[in-house]
């Protein structure tokens, strides 16, 4: 006869719909997650006949089941005897697949944003072509500018994008929409798709980019060491002032690199507001902090997570890793800064304690470099990565393992994923070596 202990049910579930009586009871310890979700949808329906079957997922202080109850007795030296307070939540379904569009080059970067009450996808490649999806998969804009390989793209507004790459440039763009007309346009408004500007100071690739709206400023990242801080607006910057085109110089130029200098000769280019020192080793990864625009937070690969105050240009806080940094996420309501990581792990970081804590928890499942993080907009405790081993994992800080693994749809083998996105409307995005744009959604 299978060993039992005595459990007691109850959730924090805003819909009291499933709520059960928290009377305790016993149950088999070799129950999982599935028998135990059989246990409480038996008891919801014996209070309410009219109550759909549902699946749940099971808390025991704070942390998500993914056991027996046995196994959690015994790695948790607890008996049979003991008592067992467990918390049920509505489960998240496993992501299925939804569509998967093409393209011509390696995917490098992911971004969306609503359009009126359409979901766009932009897209940066490894092609120098900045690109905008609709939902059925069909290129609406192509940007031509950059003379390599894109890093970084970012909506400002649905009529104004920014990208950047390995050309060492930031682009922003102007992609006309139905309402752009209504915007305050700036002067000598360029073509649809047009480049409006060309930010200029860094000396190496620039591989990210985060956008602040309310405060209208750009945050990069750059393989020069260095933290660039710009306007979304390119009358606020300084002017660069360009000497006269000289074919000569750029004679042995590649065809499209020549073209490329010669189209941009007529450009206004601009200095950034300031520029970020602190680095040792080039910056992978910068975002903004979410209730704060004065202050960012960035990754590299000398191992640490720097906190900047934007106002002065100064390191406020440094933590140092022992593996380099390669994308950065923050979950504020959480007070968790998670990291991946070259070392294949995701680790979480509070940034309230003292900086020689360094890690609160690591997360193991990636055989690859960790170098994309996506927040989940609907659930505070879920995030998305992307990695070089070809997969996509969906987490809960509440374990510490993955929830679910996404592959692609062709099961590729050898591919790398460079970028996810997940958008509350469109789904799980993603994009690689594969040269597809990938969309998973809990359907």
């Amino acid at each position: 006869m299978d060993t039992q202990v005595k459990i007691k049910f109850f959730t924090k579930e805003e819909d009291t719909s499933i709520q059960v009586n928290d009377t305790p009871l016993y149950v088999p310890t070799s129950l999982k997650r599935y028998g135990l979700s059989e246990v409480v949808n038996h008891l919801i329906t014996k209070e309410n006949p009219e109550h759909k079957i549902t699946p749940f997922d099971f808390l025991i202080d704070g942390k998500l089941l993914r056991t027996s109850l046995s196994d959690y007795l015994t790695k948790n030296g607890l008996s049979s005897e003991a008592f067992i307070s467990l918390e049920y939540t509505k489960a998240v379904l496993p992501p299925s697949f939804l569509a998967s569009f093409n393209n011509n080059d390696w995917i490098s970067s992911l971004d969306t944003i609503k359009v009126g009450g359409d979901s766009k996808i932009l897209s940066g490649s490894y092609d120098g072509i900045v690109r905008i999806y609709d939902m059925s998969g069909k290129i609406e804009k192509q940007f031509s500018g950059h003379s390599s390989s894109i890093k970084s793209v970012k909506w400002i507004t649905p009529s104004r994008l920014v990208s950047s790459g390995n050309d060492r440039q930031i682009r922003l763009w102007k992609n006309q929409t139905t309402d752009s007309i209504a915007e305050d346009d700036e002067d000598e408004d360029p073509e649809e798709g047009k480049t409006i500007a060309l930010l200029e100071g860094h000396k190496a690739p620039v591989v990210s980019l985060d956008v602040n709206v309310q405060s209208n400023r750009i945050l990069s990242a750059s393989s020069d060491n260095d933290i660039g801080l710009w306007s979304t607006n390119y009358k606020e910057m300084n002017n660069i002032e360009v000497m006269a085109y000289d074919d000569n110089v750029i004679s042995t130029s590649s065809k499209k690199r020549k073209k490329m200098a010669v189209k941009d000769a007529t450009l206004r280019r601009k200095s950034p507001l300031s520029i970020l020192t602190g680095h040792k080793q080039p910056v992978e990864d910068i975002i903004f902090d979410k209730m704060d625009n004065t202050v960012s937070y960035s990754v590299s690969q000398d191992h640490s997570i720097k906190t900047w105050d934007l106002v002065t240009g100064k390191v406020v806080d440094t933590r140092s890793t022992g593996f380099s940094l390669l994308s950065i996420l923050q979950k504020p309501t959480k007070n968790l800064i998670i990291t991946g990581s070259s070392a294949r792990h995701i680790n979480l970081h509070d940034p309230r304690v003292n900086s020689e804590e360094l890690i609160n928890s690591k997360l193991v499942g990636h055989s690859n470099m960790v170098v994309s993080l996506s927040d989940c907009t609907y659930n505070d405790n879920m995030f998305i990565s992307g990695s070089h081993d070809g997969y996509v994992k969906v987490w809960d800080i509440r374990s510490l393992n993955p929830l679910y693994t996404i592959t692609r749809e062709e099961n590729t083998k050898n591919v790398k994923i460079f970028d996810v996105a997940w958008d509350k409307e469109i789904g799980i995005i993603s994009g690689g070596s594969d040269k597809k744009l990938q969309i998973n959604k809990n359907i």
